[in-house]
């Protein structure tokens, strides 16, 4: 187990080619959530993720500050501020979907598609077990929903 969660912390910015190493985790995360749940406001955001408010917003920064996320104002109460994926921020974030769809592609390479579809399977439910165990401790940080998952894995 150890030796497994070394290589996933080598890899975990994962990718190839010059995508590699060019998105750091929580960006990551916060982009693919704001692509498929679309956009929200800070609050909805950081409870769907499991974290404060006061980490999104500061994780939000820099991806407002590079063009990779909006900012705009609620449609039904325009004093609300509600993050929004931009163009920039899709295109950018399908490039990095696609360098790691490529890293998994290389590293099942030799494995069949039983096997592929056993290990996503079965790391899918180690990780909902451990996500499951986390969310009844007390005070433990929730896993981010999807993050639990080994999609990229297959190429979703």
């Amino acid at each position: 187990m150890a030796v497994f969660a070394r290589r996933a912390e080598q890899t975990r910015l994962g990718g190839v080619g010059q995508v590699r190493n060019s998105m750091d985790r929580a960006a990551y995360l916060l982009l693919n959530r704001l692509d498929q749940e679309g956009p929200m406001g800070v609050k909805a955001l950081a409870a769907g993720m499991g974290i404060d408010s006061s980490t999104v917003t500061r994780q939000v920064a820099p991806l407002v500050d590079t063009g990779l996320v909006m900012r705009t104002s609620h449609p039904e109460d325009g004093r609300a501020v509600v993050l929004e994926l931009s163009v920039r921020g899709l295109a950018r974030l399908e490039e990095v979907r696609s360098s790691r769809r490529e890293l998994m592609a290389q590293v099942t390479e030799g494995w069949t598609e039983e096997e592929r579809d056993a290990f996503t399977t079965l790391l899918t439910r180690f990780n909902g077990a451990l996500a499951a165990r986390a969310a009844r401790l007390p005070g433990a940080e929730q896993e981010a929903p999807g993050e639990a998952g080994a999609g990229e894995s297959r190429g979703r």
